[in-house]
């Protein structure tokens, strides 16, 4: 089937009239309570295919953003697959090591029921997900494991986290999530497809090309393909293609296309869905018997402790001064003052962080064996704002340049150098 008539360009009505429908489709984001264990960078594995090409009515772009930001889909159950290729280096199991020694250390502090420790385990391979919502009161998503499974349940003013293989719980309540609110942790982590269509559909403005792209039918159900491109040069974003319920309008598979091609970056779908009411009962939860419960205060609490030990070495106490936060995801987009300097505009903008100390040691000044393996990490870069080295993934790129200032972005090395040249 044809593409259908749709905007190639938009103009800055056109963007306008975007915007609205975006900010309307915010409305219906998953509570944090349940997306909280997946990180951004998730997505769904290629070869859960679209199939078929259903034959649909003509429809636009701003029409088919309208009809998601109208979805008022509240209650529905379904399962989805993740991987992420971001295309890291392989460490060896260094950094896993590294997370389950974290965990392992510290007396008990740390609970692998908590949400926040799945979130290197969604950062690569293949997992499955089931995801039952029934209003903004009642959400679980559950991550199938080999032998075991981890679940997620919010269920009114409480939030279960349950790890099957450990048989530890994690507890926390509306009340502590409101005063993390409070105290400026991030809100929300894209998990779902409806989730990633909302951040991306927050970007969209006279930088960006949105079209509609044919139809597919995704988890047996028919879709419009919504697809959205940056048009300005030097962004890591090939194209964003999300396929949209004919019916109800609910995102029900993104995917995310590296400027640099080969397979997505991020790509998060449905393979079965229903809209039926879930069963009351999929939201009881119980400890069970002999399990050991953690309270969301107790974790808190702990990370204070430890922070405010490992703030001595300079580096948690420099981060939360220069940041205004914890060295945490969540801290980049809550800086003080509000936020880091941002240089350039809509797809290539680049953050700024002026870490106020020295860049990354080279090679060769630490020699040896780590000399080498520092210069693996990263190439080297050069312009008017001095030298440095460009760390890089298939979507995210960070360049530290020698006198301590950090530039990072969803942009190509190239980007990165002009953008720290025109900081000179």
């Amino acid at each position: 089937m044809a593409p259908y008539e749709s905007e190639d360009s938009t103009t800055a009505g056109e963007a306008d009239d975007l915007r609205a429908g975006r900010r309307k489709a915010a409305r219906y984001v998953v509570p944090v309570a349940v997306v909280g264990i997946a990180a951004a960078t998730i997505g769904l594995v290629p070869a859960i295919a679209d199939s078929g090409d259903p034959d649909l009515p003509d429809i636009t772009a701003q029409q088919l953003i309208e009809k998601i930001a109208k979805s008022d889909v509240e209650q529905l159950s379904g399962t989805f697959k993740i991987t992420t290729d971001l295309g890291l280096p392989d460490l060896g199991g260094l950094g896993a090591g590294f997370a389950s020694g974290a965990m392992a250390s510290g007396s008990g502090d740390g609970s692998s029921a908590d949400p926040s420790a799945k979130l290197t385990e969604l950062a690569s391979g293949t997992h499955t997900l089931r995801l039952a919502v029934d209003g903004d009161d009642k959400q679980k998503l559950s991550l199938l494991e080999n032998a075991s499974e981890y679940s997620l349940i919010h269920n009114g003013k409480d939030t279960w986290g349950y790890d099957s293989k450990s048989n530890e719980v994690f507890h926390g309540t509306a009340e502590e999530a409101q005063a993390d609110k409070g105290k400026g942790k991030s809100e929300e982590v894209p998990a779902t497809p409806k989730e990633f269509t909302e951040e991306a559909l927050k970007a969209v403005d006279d930088t960006t090309s949105v079209t509609v792209d044919g139809t597919a039918q995704v988890a047996g159900r028919d879709a419009y393909r919504l697809v959205i491109k940056p048009k300005q040069s030097g962004s890591t974003v090939g194209a964003i293609s999300v396929a949209v319920d004919a019916e109800t309008g609910m995102p029900l598979k993104f995917t995310l296309t590296p400027s640099s091609g080969g397979a997505a970056v991020i790509d998060a779908g449905f393979t079965q869905v229903s809209f039926a009411k879930p069963a009351a009962s999929t939201f009881d939860f119980t400890p069970p018997k002999g399990a050991t419960v953690t309270e969301e205060g107790e974790l808190d609490k702990a990370a204070r402790e430890h922070g405010g030990a490992k703030s001595e070495d300079g580096l948690g106490k420099d981060f939360e001064k220069e940041f205004g936060g914890p060295l945490t995801g969540g801290a980049l987009g809550n800086g003080a003052e509000g936020g880091p300097e941002v240089i350039g505009e809509g797809w290539n903008s680049v953050a700024v962080f002026d870490t106020g100390g020295e860049g990354i040691p080279s090679g060769s000044e630490v020699g040896g064996d780590m000399g080498g393996f520092l210069d693996s990490l990263g190439d080297k870069a050069t312009g008017k704002f001095g030298s440095g080295t460009v760390f890089k993934t298939r979507l995210i790129n960070a360049l530290v340049t020698d006198d301590g200032k950090v530039y990072v972005g969803a942009v190509t090395k190239d980007a990165l150098v002009k953008a720290a040249d025109s900081g000179k």
